[in-house]
């Protein structure tokens, strides 16, 4: 039928596990979710290894037997060229793990760091971000404390494909939580933890079981 109908399609095994490298910075809710959803076999996933520009998070990723790669972002005096440079240089150690490990996805879990263009279109559709935010809503720095300001009744976390344009990949998967002006920005940040590390987990489920159209 796929001449006929004009069809592009794979077949994949469905005991074939997908093999997941992992990005992390210091925030490790995301983190210890995954890690706890593949051990206990809620994520039918092979969490391969983790990376990260600090090692704040090596002790948590070893306790799960699991390889630990630390990736430090030196900052650099602002002269042309430097920043770019250091930023490819850690690109392309992260894409050296990609290829060792034979890694299918990668999933930036809190990893706060901005991928070049150049990196997104080496692995097209194999990269989700979990935002700490209700996309299209509140971007950049502070959006729990911006929702606050703003008086919001609703706050959430969007789970979505990573494209060159920043945090505008198509979205897989999103959580809510109804709140009000009894929460802080702090209460809000808690109760967001928890929606991020239930957006992504579905996510990368949901891509992992060829489930995401």
């Amino acid at each position: 039928l796929a001449p006929e109908l004009g069809l592009d399609f794979t077949l994949t095994a469905a005991a074939e596990r997908q093999r997941v490298l992992i990005l992390v910075s210091r925030a490790g809710h995301c983190l210890n979710d995954l890690l706890y959803r593949q051990q206990s076999g809620l994520l039918d996933i092979d969490i391969v290894a983790v990376a990260s520009n600090h090692p704040d998070l090596r002790p948590l990723t070893q306790s799960y037997g699991i390889d630990y790669h630390h990736l430090p972002v030196e900052k650099q005096p602002r002269t042309a060229g430097n920043g770019r440079n250091a930023k490819a240089a850690r690109e392309a150690e992260i894409l050296t793990l990609v290829d060792h490990y034979r890694a299918d996805l990668v999933v930036l879990a809190r990893y706060m760091q901005i991928l070049s263009d150049d990196f997104c279109a080496k692995l097209p559709g194999r990269i989700i971000n979990i935002h700490h935010s209700f996309l299209p809503g509140f971007k950049g720095a502070r959006p729990y404390h911006q929702a606050h300001a703003r008086g919001v009744k609703l706050i959430g976390a969007t789970a979505h494909y990573v494209t060159p344009e920043l945090d505008e990949g198509p979205i897989i998967e999103q959580e809510v939580h109804r709140v009000d002006h009894t929460h802080t920005p702090e209460a809000l940040m808690a109760v967001g933890r928890d929606m991020e590390c239930l957006a992504l987990a579905r996510a990368v489920r949901w891509h992992t079981e060829h489930r995401v159209l």
